[in-house]
């Protein structure tokens, strides 16, 4: 999805019109202080655009603004800055944040309540373009290079699969997840097919490697092995530590 941006204004940019990338947010367990972490963007998936951002593609424009440059808005609306990053980096699954949430104003608060009753289900990126490909046979847009410029709390998602977690939350909140729960999990977060979780519950990692090494699932669907475990170690991961 992509949409003008007309009042925005970076005196660090002279574009005035980002692109926006949305993703799915689930913070009901938003620490109650305002601090919550999660990604921004995932990695190697097509969103509804038929864009894919590629690892890296934010390397450039950290390094030249840091977290500190990046802003975090409510709804991609400059007059309503909600708070500050405190942490963003590029891990094996996507763009990694860590936001805190300014409680001393109302619009702050108002979302913190939002989040936590379930009421806001989505984070966006604001950016600029810098280096593409768009591949000729699927149409699909390959992101290589952005400039990052705001990351907002917004109400829709578009890009499925990440989620926000609360900075003291765990999957599951701590509970062993039923057989139903972890097949979600694994398609929902790790990005893997319905047929493809199944396999991994039911025959472990050969099980997996066989699916991967026939060429498709039952779906059909071209397994990529390596990016989904890349996807889960960062996940498990990331809910470890």
């Amino acid at each position: 999805m992509r949409e003008g941006v007309k009042t925005m204004r970076d005196p660090t940019v002279d574009v005035a019109a980002p692109e926006l990338k949305f993703t799915a947010l689930d913070l009901t367990d938003a620490d109650a202080s305002g601090v919550f972490e999660g990604y921004a963007s995932l990695f190697d998936r097509e969103d509804l655009a038929r864009d894919v951002i590629v690892p890296g593609a934010f390397r450039q424009s950290l390094s030249e603004r840091g977290a500190q440059g990046v802003r975090m808005l409510y709804q991609h609306d400059p007059a309503h800055p909600i708070g500050v990053w405190e942490r963003i980096e590029e891990d094996a699954l996507g763009l990694k944040v860590r936001g805190r949430l300014t409680l001393e104003t109302e619009k702050a608060r108002d979302v913190l309540f939002l989040m936590r009753a379930g009421a806001i289900d989505g984070l966006s990126i604001g950016f600029k373009a810098k280096r593409t490909r768009r591949e000729a046979r699927s149409g699909v847009r390959r992101i290589l290079d952005l400039q990052l410029w705001e990351i907002s709390i917004v109400t829709f998602p578009m890009m499925p699969g990440a989620r926000v977690l609360g900075v003291k939350s765990t999957p599951f909140a701590g509970a062993i997840p039923t057989e139903r729960q972890f097949e979600r999990w694994l398609v929902r977060e790790a990005g893997f097919t319905r047929s493809a979780a199944r396999t991994l519950m039911r025959s472990g990692y050969d099980g997996l490697k066989s699916q991967r090494d026939a060429g498709t699932d039952t779906n059909g669907e071209t397994a990529d092995l390596s990016g989904q475990l890349r996807r889960l170690t960062a996940l498990i991961k990331s809910a470890t530590t």
